[in-house]
């Protein structure tokens, strides 16, 4: 009997998802519950396991697609491994026809830029005999642009919510609306520039993941939503490293998981959240929501794009609780095994670039918050303590907010008390 291959749940507000990579292809053994697609959300990445064990008779969505929860993927039938049924005759698709027939780089090029100009509406789109998917039908009427002027890169010549962001990228001409009373809204970025046939034969053209797409989005939402300013200050980070150094060891061996510096930065910032309560509330319609929780996104850099896995009531942990929460959830951003749960409700946000060697930035908000925190890399400088110079291990702290919340004052006080907290640990410990 034949065992179906759905899409699971994708958590609270993901209604869809597009498909990454299969793992097995038609005709394939598997056994009962290893991977056998990759789904791609705008938060994070699942692999759907095989629900039976058996053989892979059929893959009813490909890569690029997408799909929405509860939809059919494929189907399992029993065997092991034998070779799958002739596939029904489809239409072949255009980038298909392509690899198929150029016999060198200049032809590829040539199709390459022919179905660039059709995708800018420079020709006749091949007729397709698929309705565009819903989340592509939305966009096309949101942007004015006829599923005719966009290449279909689904099954039959599907046209996809990939396919029309890549034409508004391209700068799709829009139609004339029939009673126009604004003008048509700009385009999320501008059309690129003409390209040499010399330049474009060494350019690859890759598709953005869903991930990508969504932090591109997320950001630029926030850059125009919220009222964003940036304070800085500098921390000695000399006591700090004192008391890494002393005890480090003895952590280690008691808590299993190494002591570094996120444990006292997110100790710290809990601390200040309690004393300017603003600086965790959102903005909703009209109310302001103050949280009576911490929960702290810790900003992570995977091979994917960044992502933004929540310590859920930081607050209420010690410093060794949330070292080991940072430990399990960097593995699983690493492995690609973050769950949703493991992305939501964040109230507040934490941004390492020091890791990478930034010396400064200005780190964006992560919406709905109202604040993230920058840390920066530790560089010994000469300040003077005492009237004396001398040289001490400093990191800048920079504190970006939304000034719609946060005032002036509430930011700086802010950045302050974590500063003083970190130049005095002693006083997360006594929670002072």
């Amino acid at each position: 009997m034949a065992t179906e291959i759905r899409v699971p749940t994708l958590g609270e507000s993901v209604s869809e998802a597009t498909i990454g990579k299969w793992f097995k292809k038609a005709g394939d053994a598997i056994v009962a519950d290893e991977p056998l697609v990759e789904l791609e959300t705008d938060k994070v990445t699942i692999e759907v396991p095989a629900p039976s064990a058996g053989t892979l008779s059929e893959i009813t969505v490909q890569e690029g697609e997408t799909v929405g929860v509860g939809a059919l993927l494929g189907m399992i039938g029993a065997g092991s491994g034998a070779a799958p049924a002739p596939a029904a005759k489809q239409e072949a698709k255009p980038e298909a026809v392509a690899q198929a027939s150029a016999p060198d780089a200049a032809s590829t090029t040539k199709e390459a830029a022919a179905q660039t100009a059709k995708i800018a509406g420079e020709g006749p789109l091949e007729a397709r005999d698929m309705p565009p998917a819903p989340s592509a039908a939305k966009l096309l009427a949101e942007n004015n642009i006829s599923a005719d002027q966009v290449a279909g890169s689904g099954k039959r010549g599907q046209v996809l919510k990939g396919d029309v962001l890549d034409a508004v990228a391209k700068g799709a001409p829009s139609q004339p609306a029939e009673t126009p009373k604004t003008p048509a809204a700009p385009a999320p970025s501008a059309p690129r520039a003409p390209t040499s046939a010399n330049d474009e034969v060494r350019e690859e053209r890759v598709r953005m993941t869903k991930l990508r797409q969504t932090i591109a989005r997320r950001l630029k939402e926030a850059q125009s939503t919220a009222a964003m300013l940036t304070t800085f200050n500098e921390v000695d980070m000399s006591a700090v490293m004192a008391l890494r150094t002393k005890y480090k060891d003895i952590f280690e061996k008691k808590h299993g998981v190494k002591l570094g510096f996120m444990g006292f930065f997110t100790k710290a910032v809990t601390h200040a959240l309690k004393e300017i309560p603003a600086v965790n509330a959102e903005i909703d319609g009209t109310d302001l929501i103050y949280k009576n929780y911490a929960h702290v996104g810790v900003a992570v850099g995977t091979d994917k794009g960044l992502v933004v896995p929540v310590v859920r009531d930081a607050d209420q942990m010690s410093i060794a609780e949330i070292e080991k929460e940072i430990g399990r959830l960097g593995i699983a951003a690493r492995d690609g095994k973050l769950s949703v749960a493991d992305m939501q409700g964040g109230t507040f946000t934490i941004s390492n670039g020091g890791v990478y060697g930034s010396l400064m930035s200005t780190p964006i908000l992560n919406a709905p918050q109202s604040g993230i925190l920058g840390m920066h890399k530790i560089q010994e400088r000469p300040v003077v303590v005492g009237g004396q110079i001398v040289i001490r291990p400093m990191m800048y702290l920079a504190l970006s907010y939304d000034h719609r919340i946060v005032d002036g004052k509430e930011a700086v006080t802010f950045l302050v008390r974590v500063k003083d907290s970190l130049e005095d640990p002693e006083r997360l410990v006594l929670d002072l």
